[in-house]
């Protein structure tokens, strides 16, 4: 009977850094990183504690409330984005506790691999304990220089977590770098569109709490100045998703 391939070691294959095995997940950065020093949000991300409660709780019910839409119709959405059925290799930037990278690599072909990615040790534990299958690996790196050579996957996804991030512009390029050509690239984040008093009230609260908020061009832009085609974009309450596939 033929082996199943094993996840670590075809995920190892696609890096181009050397990677310790640490609690299940691939390892790029060992004990210290160069990152700024964390907003309140981004301690929040490496708390043990927050990423016990992230999936079952805190991410469920505030993505909610900022958007109006479920978890499971967010995955839904997600994958059909993503095109995910003829896909092979999907990167999860920021996956967290793996509650998107697990649900997405079921909808992969048959030899398909789903790798989530993430800074925060603490998520990553939860994501190999609660998100873990056969077609799933989970790495610790810095996704503003993603340890992957250029064109390595078929979809690229980051959900909820831009707007945490320090760079989050060149996260983005770094998303576009890794991505091959005729594969897609979805995004959910935050958005700053909102009647005048909400916009100004959502600002305030996001930047005494170290978030960024995006307006509805921000990413469109960026993704069609990079010369990205079938941009498509879907605004909810304080959240954005945007979708655009790489020719």
């Amino acid at each position: 009977m033929a082996t199943e391939p094993d996840p670590i070691e075809l995920t190892r294959a696609l890096l181009n850094q050397p990677a310790v095995l640490r609690h299940g997940f691939l390892d790029v950065l060992g004990e210290s990183t160069s990152a700024p020093v964390p907003t309140f949000a981004q301690r929040a991300m490496n708390s043990p504690f927050v990423a016990t409660v992230y999936e079952r709780l805190w991410r469920p019910t505030s993505f909610y409330v900022a958007s109006g839409v479920t978890t499971g119709a967010e995955q839904r959405r997600a994958a059909a984005a993503l095109r995910l059925d003829g896909a092979h290799r999907l990167l999860d930037v920021a996956c967290g506790p793996g509650n998107f990278t697990k649900p997405l690599a079921a909808q992969l072909s048959a030899d398909g691999l789903a790798v989530g990615f993430d800074i925060s040790e603490p998520m990553l534990v939860r994501a190999v304990a609660d998100n873990s299958a056969p077609r799933t690996c989970y790495v610790r790196g810095d996704a503003r220089a993603l340890p992957f050579g250029d064109q390595t996957f078929d979809a690229v996804c980051c959900f909820g977590a831009l707007y945490l991030m320090p760079e989050p512009f060149g996260v983005a390029r770094e998303m576009l770098r890794v991505l091959r050509p005729g594969g897609r690239i979805a995004i959910l984040t935050s958005y700053s569109g909102q009647t005048p008093p909400v916009r100004t009230a959502l600002n305030l609260t996001a930047r005494a709490i170290g978030l960024t908020m995006f307006d509805r061009h921000a990413f469109v832009d960026l993704f069609a100045a990079q010369g990205l085609v079938e941009i498509d974009q879907q605004t909810q309450r304080a959240l954005q998703f945007v979708t655009a596939a790489k020719p």
